[in-house]
């Protein structure tokens, strides 16, 4: 089977004309939604470090 660069880009040309492209407006909702998201996954992984770390700290009776 030969590889034929030009009829290659013809076919991606074809495919991408097919993509349905985000508004302005999904695109800018979407990104607010994942800053929300990782800051409320932050706060998340915040807390249970915290109360990871007070649970081993009393379990092995480290005072500091």
């Amino acid at each position: 089977m030969a590889f034929s660069p030009f009829k290659f880009l013809q076919e991606v040309r074809s495919e991408t004309a097919k993509v349905t492209w985000p508004t302005r407006r999904e695109t800018t909702i979407t990104t607010i939604m994942v800053f929300v998201m990782v800051a409320l996954a932050s706060i998340f992984f915040f807390a249970a470090d915290q109360i990871i770390r007070y649970l081993i700290t009393l379990i092995l009776g480290i005072h500091s």
